[in-house]
């Protein structure tokens, strides 16, 4: 009996061990979801008996004071900070893999050094920079601020993230439009970018996560501008109220419906 029993842990080990870190991953998400529902008073920390599970907050998430206005300037920030890194981080990476000079290989280690650094270290530094360097030519902290810390350490997700998908390319596919007289141009716009799209996208997609994200880095330099999650933290000192649980599953919400649209619009333009 306990042969069998030991037979069938062992055969089911790998995906009872996935669900047990599903459920780890989402246990935090499933307690917004439900505490968007709560009719909470002073504090949406603990639930209230009394009038919950209620959808006012559902009706109403801009009911918070100042929460929209953290949501506009969090999705604006990152909106900018996404097209400007993917542009310039498409560019280095092409350059990285497709191009030799020099100062090559000390390229691809500055890279990384954004995301090694902790956050702490470079909210600091980008701080005393602005502080020291900047100020003088009218640059204070507020929006801007944000916008340009947040394109300095999303450009090195775009670039790592761009460069797999170049690397991973079959560099046949160019040779053979070349072969069938396509011009560089021709060759890159029909056959190099749309094969390297998905991992720009994908890129894209990651910057605008980290960005929205961000509450270390933008705490530093935002001086009196609020985001999301500086909303939140702050919030979290009096008590977070239910729109923004409503505001941060909603984002979730998102978030997996465009990676699974993502996943069946290629699952849809693979070959048969």
């Amino acid at each position: 009996m306990a042969r069998r029993i030991q037979a069938w842990f062992a055969n089911r080990f790998a995906m009872i061990t996935a669900v047990l870190v599903l459920v780890y991953l989402f246990v935090p998400v499933a307690y917004t979801f439900a505490f968007s529902f709560n009719n909470y008073r002073k504090t949406n920390i603990t639930w209230n008996s009394e009038g919950s599970p209620t959808l006012k907050h559902w009706k109403d998430p801009c009911g918070a004071p100042g929460i929209c206005e953290a949501l506009v300037n969090s999705i604006q920030i990152g909106a900018i900070a996404t097209l400007v890194a993917t542009i310039l981080g498409t560019l280095l990476a092409f350059a990285l893999v497709r191009y030799k000079f020099i100062g090559r290989g000390a390229g691809n280690i500055m890279t990384f050094i954004p995301m090694a650094t902790p956050e702490i270290v470079l909210g600091a530094s980008l701080l005393t920079i602005f502080v020291q360097g900047f100020s003088n030519v009218g640059l204070k902290l507020g929006f801007w601020t944000i916008v340009i810390a947040h394109i300095m350490f999303c450009i090195s997700f775009v670039v790592v993230t761009v460069k797999a998908r170049l690397q991973s390319l079959d560099p046949r596919l160019e040779e053979a439009a070349q072969d069938l007289y396509a011009g560089p141009g021709a060759t890159f716009w029909r056959v190099t970018f749309p094969l390297v799209l998905p991992g720009i996208v994908g890129a894209a997609m990651l910057s605008f996560s980290l960005s929205f994200d961000d509450f270390i880095i933008t705490n530093f330099v935002s001086g009196s501008e609020t985001t999301f999650p500086k909303f939140v933290y702050v919030s979290y000192l009096r008590g977070i109220p239910a729109q923004a649980n409503v505001i941060g599953f909603s984002m979730f919400a998102i978030a997996v419906a465009l990676v699974i649209g993502g996943q069946l619009i290629g699952n849809a333009r693979k070959p048969k």
